[in-house]
């Protein structure tokens, strides 16, 4: 589990925005080997797999039957080798039902394994100091890289600063990027999670599990709420699961809350109405509190967000 801090928050906030920090127990790793596992994976996951080039990483997802959310991938080819990255919350569903679907096919899928991540602009330098295989998985604007070999030892002797969750969760919501478990889970239609459609489906494909939903969506539908940004107006920090509420009327929840020293204020994701659109100002109201907000598009920092050092 990572702990929600080493200590210093703004020290491994700015780590993660100006140099180079370690965070561990958020992402796991699962090994599909074999002869067929091209075809096997291409048949479940959304991503195109059939020709990808060896060691070029890709967004993916992996669904359920009815074509909901099971796990937010990163997926990359070596030889007969995938390696398959997700959320560490979601890496025991994707062996389970990676397994569930294992028929009369020539393949072995591995068990979870740990990896750490690397993130910030110093990262591809300590990588190249360490010789350590990672592999690349940007976290919005800046550099992200799956450490394969759990050296936290070698990371840390090599400068690095490591940075625990509350500095990580600040950074992941800026950039926007959900994870399975708290800002989406298995009643998640893929459309309602921001860009991760576009960054993690193929259209042009066979079919795969849960695909007549995704595709049903893209040519004909629109779905009701949205993954969006919300910053608060006032320096308080609800907590996951706050109402949004706007007009009198609930439209969404707060999955992810944090502080952040570039927005200047507490961020937050949340599933919202599709109706409430960028830049609505709207009221977040838990027990013992509320706070005024407004609704922001998804990434709530761009690539000019840098920190004084």
């Amino acid at each position: 589990m990572t702990p929600d801090t080493y200590g210093d928050v703004t020290a491994e906030y700015q780590a993660i925005h100006d140099a180079a920090a370690i965070v561990e127990g958020r992402h796991a790793l699962v090994r599909v080997v074999g002869p067929d596992a091209e075809s096997f994976l291409d048949s479940l996951l959304s991503q195109e797999l059939v020709g990808l080039a060896d060691g070029r990483v890709v967004r993916s997802l992996l669904l359920g039957p009815r074509g909901k959310l099971r796990a937010l991938l990163w997926v990359v080819r070596t030889g007969d080798e995938f390696l398959i990255v997700s959320d560490r919350e979601a890496a025991d569903s994707v062996v389970e039902d990676l397994t569930r679907f294992k028929l009369r096919v020539d393949l072995t899928i591995g068990p979870v394994e740990p990896v750490i991540d690397l993130v910030g602009p110093g990262s591809p330098s300590v990588l190249a100091a360490t010789g350590l295989t990672a592999l690349a998985a940007p976290l919005g604007t800046l550099d992200r890289f799956f450490v394969l070999e759990p050296e936290v030892d070698q990371l840390t002797a090599a400068g690095v600063r490591p940075a625990g969750r509350l500095a990580y969760t600040a950074i992941r919501v800026e950039m926007g990027e959900p994870i399975m478990g708290e800002d989406v889970d298995e009643s998640t239609i893929p459309q309602e999670a921001g860009s991760l459609v576009t960054e993690a489906v193929s259209f042009t494909k066979g079919c795969y599990l849960g695909q007549e939903l995704v595709a049903r969506i893209d040519s004909r539908g629109q779905v009701n709420r949205q993954l969006r940004g919300v910053v608060l107006a006032e320096n308080r920090l609800p907590p996951s699961g706050a109402e949004v509420v706007a007009g009198g009327e609930p439209v969404g929840s707060i999955t992810s809350i944090a502080e952040s020293l570039l927005v200047g204020a507490p961020i937050g994701l949340g599933l919202i109405r599709r109706e409430v659109e960028p830049g609505s100002d709207v009221e977040i109201r838990w027990e013992g509190g509320t706070a005024r907000a407004q609704v922001r598009e998804l990434p709530l920092l761009g690539s000019e967000s840098t920190l004084a050092s």
